[in-house]
């Protein structure tokens, strides 16, 4: 059922079916991960992906997404590139990262989940870039609560990556709302104030994705119409994940593990099964 605003509130069973596609995507995921080194084309990541997504019964949820169409299964946007990078044969090289954003479709349910991954060595305030950017979306978790808002997720993100330096945090593209779409109302801003936004209800899905800068959070957009970099040439990271909260607490339905062991490193229940 929909509720204000367009938002979707699914039942327990549809949830249970979102982590059916959850976990195909963080599977999927973890298999690139894997797969990511020196020498490797970022089309040959998305192969890999897309074959595992379709052997595994899902459809790719980014493959001729929008207009224009989207022409591939993952996004993998490299250095400079924040977002919605199209694979290629760009060759991954020594002390790069890419980012590697995932989607997928099975029974008409959607996954959505990012990654950064480091190629070798990468200097350290990259190592910490990725690290922080990681963490504030946990950190984003760890604020949610049944009756509370939006928005004390947006703050939580926002002000962890606020703590530990002087961090570009893209305002322009957020977190959203999913489950027969992959885009649904609301907006997760990766910046905001606590108490706004639209309440955090059981059945409610959100994907939390920031996007985070060693420089400016203005961005352009390549000639690909698709493939987002900075201005100042600054690189980003990006992280993600798909969540719910159930009764007992919050169910990241993109991790393997439900999000289980970080949740508890953060003394946050876990509402998983």
């Amino acid at each position: 059922m929909f509720a204000d605003r367009g938002i979707e509130i699914k039942t327990p069973e549809q949830i249970d079916k979102m982590r059916v596609a959850g976990l195909l995507v963080g599977e999927t995921l973890e298999l690139v991960r894997t797969s990511v080194r020196a020498g490797v084309t970022t089309a040959e990541l998305d192969a890999i992906a897309e074959d595992n997504i379709r052997s595994g019964g899902g459809v790719p949820s980014f493959k001729g997404y929008s207009d224009p169409p989207f022409p591939a299964s993952i996004c993998a946007s490299v250095n400079d590139e924040v977002v919605h990078g199209i694979p290629g044969d760009r060759v991954l090289a020594e002390g790069d990262i890419i980012s590697i954003d995932c989607g997928a479709i099975v029974d008409g349910w959607h996954g959505d989940a990012a990654i950064t991954v480091a190629i070798g060595e990468v200097p350290d305030d990259v190592a910490a870039l990725m690290r922080v950017t990681e963490e504030s979306m946990w950190r984003g978790f760890a604020a949610a609560r049944l009756g509370g808002k939006v928005g004390d997720i947006s703050h939580a993100v926002e002000s962890y990556v606020r703590s530990q330096g002087d961090y570009g945090i893209l305002e322009d593209f957020t977190g959203h709302g999913i489950g027969t779409e992959m885009h649904q109302p609301p907006n997760v801003p990766n910046y905001g104030r606590r108490g706004r936004g639209p309440k955090l209800v059981r059945g409610l899905a959100l994907a939390v994705e920031p996007m985070v800068t060693l420089g400016t959070k203005r961005t352009d957009v390549l000639d690909d119409d698709w493939t987002i970099v900075t201005t100042d040439g600054s690189w980003a990271a990006h992280y993600e994940h798909t969540f719910t909260l159930m009764p007992d607490g919050a169910w990241i339905l993109t991790a393997i593990d439900g999000g289980e062991a970080k949740l508890a490193e953060l003394g946050v229940p876990y509402g998983g099964r």
